[in-house]
């Protein structure tokens, strides 16, 4: 058996060579097609964990007025956690309000000395909301507006916040519905190109299938090493894809959406470098075989 598949194994090497530029068009296109889907994933993946690290860190801050006492904000705090979709209230006082906003604006000389000026506390005592889904702020901000306490209530500052969670929530599903289109085309494109190689292989050996087949070669014999051509093909785009994939990450990618998105990029290749290429030569080595499939079943009658 072993001998079996190192022979077949050989012989579908050989048939990639004698090929030329059809072998070399046939693994370009299925290493465009790779590329192109590991790039679209790993740009969809990374935005998707972006999203969420925004998501965590999003809330609705409800703001009191300055003369509402603290055992108001507390009874409204009581309330709101109440709500089953709130996954915490945290109670912020105008100290620890102003002590936050002095830490962010230290070096702020300017700011700082118009507080100083100012002679009291302008900030206000708030509430911070959390919630299991992004979709729930809605209804904590309808509520609050709503409330028995809304009188007391200065603002909320929910809008600006929803429309960041919209923009990014449309721009990952812009980029997951043009990666599925590409992909789709390229491994298409990538089958086509692959079957006309192996049937120009399949035509180029007709005396050797013919005599494989007087001498009594089985089926599988005959088959095998276009088979092996197929699974070579795709084991080849795959290892360039790979290598093209994190050249495109760490050089390309601080131009198409910043450094810090270029790097979770980067650190997302790397952390899942096996699993990548796992994928990548499993989609590989199917397309090739694939293609080698449809070719044999059209053109081989063994």
């Amino acid at each position: 058996m072993f001998i079996v598949i190192s022979r077949t194994f050989k012989e579908g090497f050989r048939n990639l060579l004698r090929n030329g530029w059809l072998s070399v068009a046939s693994v370009s296109i299925l290493f465009f097609s790779l590329l192109i889907v590991s790039l679209l994933f790993s740009i969809t993946v990374t935005a998707s964990q972006l999203i969420q690290d925004v998501q965590d860190k999003i809330n609705v801050s409800v703001y009191f007025k300055s003369d509402v006492t603290e055992d108001k904000i507390l009874e409204a705090k009581k309330a709101l956690e109440d709500f089953q979709e709130i996954k915490s209230v945290d109670y912020v006082t105008k100290e620890q309000a102003l002590e936050t906003f002095k830490q962010e604006n230290v070096n702020e000389e300017t700011v700082l000395k118009a507080l100083e000026e100012i002679g009291e506390n302008p900030l206000l005592s708030y509430l911070v909301i959390k919630t299991d889904n992004p979709d729930q702020y809605g209804g904590v901000a309808s509520y609050v507006e709503q409330s028995d306490f809304s009188a007391d209530v200065s603002r909320v500052n929910y809008d600006k916040n929803k429309e960041k969670i919209n923009q990014f929530s449309q721009l990952v599903g812009q980029v997951r519905k043009i990666g599925v289109i590409l992909g789709s085309i390229f491994a298409l494109v990538a089958i086509l190109i692959t079957f006309n190689t192996i049937r120009l292989t399949i035509y180029s050996q007709k005396q050797e299938i013919e005599i494989m087949r007087l001498v009594g070669a089985s089926n599988v014999f005959i088959r095998l090493p276009f088979i092996f051509e197929g699974i070579i093909y795709g084991l080849m785009a795959s290892v360039l894809s790979m290598g093209f994939l994190f050249g495109l990450m760490k050089l390309g990618g601080i131009y198409i959406a910043g450094a810090s998105f270029a790097s979770r990029m980067v650190e997302f290749y790397l952390s899942n470098f096996w699993q990548l290429l796992g994928i990548q030569l499993a989609l590989g080595i199917f397309l090739g075989v694939v293609s080698s499939f449809i070719a044999m079943r059209k053109y081989l009658k063994v």
